[in-house]
């Protein structure tokens, strides 16, 4: 019993010399300790908090997301994690804490995308059809309409968000009915044009 008592020994006092023996836990361990800090109001323990994390965070985006939106996903998962650090209570490791923000704000950005996606498909595909069927999609068309030509955009608006057909519509506006048409057939090769763009460009894809 004795000899099996000091065996077991051995092995506990081996594993805890092993390098990796409660190294994570200790990295958890202090960025959880920055973290209450600085919801406390220690502004350099929140400089060391996002220099300690960022990399991670960084990683996480890449691998969720897309590379080349990586470093954006990063900026909003700290504007969505700093503000809240207030209401961090340690309960769980901040480490852990963090990349669950970070999660959900990749989960939002590809939700995002797919919404402009469908969006666009819609412009090619009919038209004449309606362009938001989907009212969530709404704040990212409205980014793209700032872009259109003041013209383009107020015929879209009338014909195919507020559903004025097109005599209306130039009723409207003071312009011949084919003038709408000529504006609103542009403004959706103008929106599709922008959304190739932007996804070429890592922006929504």
């Amino acid at each position: 019993m004795a000899a099996e008592r000091q065996r077991s020994e051995h092995d506990a006092r081996t594993r805890c010399r092993r390098p990796t023996c409660g190294a994570g836990r200790s990295v958890t361990d202090e960025v959880t300790r920055l973290a209450r800090a600085a919801a406390a109001g220690d502004r350099v323990a929140l400089a060391s908090f996002v220099r300690r994390t960022q990399a991670e965070v960084w990683r996480l985006c890449a691998a969720l997301s897309d590379r080349d939106v990586a470093d954006d996903l990063t900026q909003e998962t700290y504007l969505r994690a700093i503000p809240a650090l207030a209401s961090f209570r340690g309960e769980a490791s901040a480490r852990t804490w963090l990349l669950s923000i970070a999660r959900r704000t990749c989960a939002d950005d590809v939700r995002r995308r797919t919404r402009v996606r469908r969006m666009v498909e819609r412009v090619r595909a009919d038209p004449h059809a309606a362009v938001v069927a989907d009212p969530t999609a709404r704040e990212e068309l409205h980014e793209l309409l700032r872009s259109l030509e003041p013209g383009r955009r107020e015929a879209f608006v009338l014909t195919q968000l507020l559903g004025l057909d097109y005599a209306e519509a130039a009723e409207v506006c003071g312009c011949p009915i084919g003038t709408i048409r000529s504006r609103v057939a542009r403004a959706r090769g103008d929106l599709a044009r922008a959304v190739d763009a932007a996804e070429a460009a890592g922006g929504t894809g």
